[in-house]
């Protein structure tokens, strides 16, 4: 239906409190990208806070699929939400009887083709990412004000996008992206115990790194590493692959330089290849 005429309850909990999960899915020529990837993420995530999703995930592939046919364009976004639903007001869980989930079409743009170009100017935020004994990263909840309180940061400071550090002050990820660095060839990126989302993007660059015998690891990383790259870039579903221009106002050495470039062609070839018709 159309977004004007879709609707859902005042009392829906994933509205009061933010209670439940979600996933942002890109499809192109018609056909989503990594689709079981972020269904078996969804359904991890609501496992952890203890959600039943009332659809298995055959049921929402084919959901997916129709919602795809019936969106005016071959190419956009998708965000599942699957909440806890409505009920009387209370933070009790057990109050919901049934959860709701809605999948929206969309178009999404984060960064405009002239910024992806030059590169994003990103800030290192004030605003810490929340432990794991509060929240943890892993879980894709509609719970982003931490997410949000960084993205004000950047837009107080005219930046493109702010970069979280945990509470012992190690990179985590970006308020809506996961990101990598570059040093000597080698490529690095934080590791989800710092606060880094699991992200379907982050895995794919990761093996497309690891077909091309770029070493790749996770680990623990500051603002040191980032301040110093050769390369910087970030990764996620909205974002794609952005290369990072400068860190708090320090340039760094190659934007886009020549790991970025050579993830960013095998990112464009695996999406084209996975996107032919059956």
């Amino acid at each position: 239906m159309p977004g004007s005429e879709a609707h859902i309850s005042v009392f829906d909990h994933g509205l009061l409190y933010g209670d439940g999960v979600f996933e942002g899915i890109r499809f192109y020529r018609g056909r989503a990208f990594r689709l079981q990837a972020h269904l078996q993420r969804l359904m991890d995530s609501a496992a952890a806070i203890r959600l039943t999703v009332p659809y298995t995930q055959d049921e929402l592939t084919q959901a997916v699929a129709d919602l795809i046919e019936a969106f005016a364009e071959p190419d956009g976004y998708l965000r599942l939400i699957v909440t806890r639903g409505a009920g009387p007001l209370g933070l009790d869980p057990d109050s919901c009887t049934q959860p709701t989930v809605i999948i929206i079409a969309d178009r999404l743009s984060m960064i405009d083709a002239k910024q992806r170009q030059q590169g994003a100017h990103v800030i290192i935020a004030s605003t810490r990412r929340l432990p794991a004994d509060g929240l943890d990263g892993r879980i894709k909840s509609l719970n982003y004000l931490n997410n949000i309180l960084a993205r004000i940061e950047a837009n107080q400071a005219g930046a493109d996008e702010a970069i979280l550090l945990n509470q012992n002050g190690y990179v985590a990820e970006g308020s809506a992206d996961n990101i990598f660095v570059v040093r000597d060839g080698h490529l690095l990126t934080p590791r989800p115990v710092d606060g880094a989302l699991q992200g379907i993007t982050r895995g794919v660059v990761m093996e497309l790194a690891a077909e091309r015998e770029i070493a790749v690891t996770a680990c623990a990383l500051t603002a040191y590493d980032l301040y110093t790259a050769d390369e910087c870039f970030l990764t996620g579903t909205g974002a794609e692959l952005i290369p990072v221009r400068d860190v708090d106002g320090r340039p760094l050495k190659h934007c886009p330089g020549p790991v970025f470039s050579r993830l960013s062609r095998a990112f464009s070839e695996l999406i084209a290849m996975e996107s032919q018709p059956r």
